[in-house]
C-alpha cells in the first residue's frame, strides 16, 4: 500500500488560467480544467476526491500503467529460447503489468518541476513482476498556453525486455462529475480494428471496420452503437478494443482521434506516433472510488483513448514492435489538444 504522505501534486496553469494537476502516483493526470464555448471553466478528466484512492485502483484512473500496457494472454511471452512468466490478474491473462504495486501505475515515480511540466522518473529492476531487463522509465508532461497537454513516454533497458506505455485518463468534455458520455460524437482515423476472443486477447486479424459498430471513421455518438449485438460489444459490454491507425509511420505524430461535445462545445484531439489506440468507454466505473466533487461514477461516464503499441504484440509475429534491446529506445508520444 502507498504511504498517502508520499502522493505530490503538481499544478501547471496556463495564460487562460486553465490547469493541469498531475500526481507523482502513477506519472498520472488528476485534473485537466479548460473552458467551454462560453469560456466556463471545467474539469474534463475523471479522478477521485481522495488521493488514496488512486491506489491500485481497478480503472488505472489517469495513470501510467506497465511494464506492459493492456493484455498479454494467459500471461506468458518468450525472448528467444526463454519463457516468462507474469501474473494472472484480468481473466486468464495478464493487464497492464500485473495487479497493485506490480503495476506502475500504482507506484511512486520520482518528480522533477520543469517550466511549464513535470518529469516523472521510474527505475524498474530486472526480474521485476517476472519482467526481464532494468528497465528505466521517463514520462515528461507540458502544457501549453493552447491548451496542448503533451506526454512524452521513453524507456531503456540492459537486456532485451518487452514494454508498451500510455495514460489512462477517462474523458469527459461536459465535465468530470456530468454524466455518461454517451452523446460524445468519436472519431478515429483508423479503418481496421483487432479483433479478440472472450478474453480480449486479439485473434490476430486486423479486420475493417466498415459495416461494422467498430466503424468511427466518420464522427457518431458513442452511444448509437455501444449496446449491439456483436461479439466485441458483447464481451467487454462496451467498446475496449484496440484501433489500427491508418498510414502509421514510426516516429510520426499524427491526430488519431477527435472527441467533441455538442453542449459545452468543447473538442478534444488526440494524436501520436503509436501504431494502435485503445478505445475504452469506461464499462466497469460503477463502484470505483467517488468523485472529485463527491460524486458517484457509473458505468460510460467516461471515455479512455490510450495510445499504445497492440495488445499482446510479444505473441503475435505479424504485429509491430516485440521487445526492446539495450542500446535501443522505446518512445510513445501522445499529444491531448483541447479547444
Amino acid at each position: 500500500m502507498i504511504n498517502p504522505e508520499d502522493i505530490k501534486l503538481f499544478s501547471i496553469v496556463n495564460a487562460d488560467g486553465s490547469e493541469v494537476i498531475l500526481s507523482n502516483l502513477g506519472a498520472g493526470i488528476v485534473s485537466v480544467v479548460v473552458p467551454d464555448r462560453e469560456g466556463k471553466m471545467a474539469d474534463v478528466v475523471l479522478g477521485y476526491h481522495d488521493p488514496a484512492d488512486y491506489d491500485a485502483d481497478g480503472p488505472c484512473m489517469g495513470k501510467v500503467p506497465g511494464r506492459y500496457a493492456n493484455r498479454i494472454a494467459k500471461g506468458r511471452f518468450s525472448l528467444g529460447e526463454k519463457t516468462y512468466e507474469l501474473a494472472i490478474n484480468n481473466g486468464p491473462n495478464h493487464l497492464h503489468g500485473g495487479p497493485g504495486e506490480q503495476c506502475f501505475a500504482n507506484r511512486i515515480w520520482q518528480a522533477e518541476e520543469l517550466p511549464s511540466g513535470v518529469r516523472f522518473t521510474l527505475d524498474s529492476p530486472d526480474g521485476d513482476a517476472g519482467y526481464p531487463g532494468n528497465l528505466h522509465v521517463e514520462a515528461r508532461y507540458t502544457w501549453s498556453d493552447d491548451h496542448k497537454l503533451t506526454l512524452w513516454l521513453k524507456a531503456t533497458t540492459d537486456a532485451e525486455t518487452i514494454v508498451n506505455l500510455t495514460n489512462h485518463a477517462y474523458f469527459n468534455l461536459k465535465g468530470e462529475d456530468a454524466g455518461d458520455v454517451t452523446g460524445h460524437k468519436l472519431q478515429l482515423f483508423a479503418s481496421r480494428w483487432l479483433p479478440t476472443d472472450e478474453t480480449l486477447i486479439p485473434t490476430g486479424e486486423l479486420a475493417p471496420v466498415a459495416g461494422t459498430p467498430m466503424d468511427f471513421t466518420t464522427p457518431k455518438p458513442i452511444g448509437q452503437d455501444l449496446k449491439a449485438d456483436f461479439p466485441a460489444l458483447n464481451y467487454g459490454k462496451g467498446y475496449d478494443n484496440c484501433y489500427v491507425i491508418d498510414d502509421w509511420k514510426k516516429g510520426a505524430v499524427r491526430p488519431v482521434a477527435v472527441l467533441t461535445e455538442e453542449m459545452s462545445g468543447r473538442k478534444l484531439t488526440v494524436s501520436t506516433d503509436a501504431p494502435g489506440i485503445q478505445v475504452y468507454t469506461g464499462n466497469w466505473l460503477s463502484g470505483c472510488p467517488v468523485s472529485k466533487s463527491g460524486r458517484a461514477y457509473a458505468d460510460y461516464d467516461g471515455v479512455a483513448l490510450e495510445c499504445q503499441y497492440f495488445p499482446d504484440s510479444p505473441n503475435r509475429p505479424k504485429f509491430p514492435f516485440k521487445s526492446l534491446k539495450p542500446r535501443q529506445v522505446y518512445e510513445n508520444t501522445i499529444v491531448f489538444a483541447f479547444e
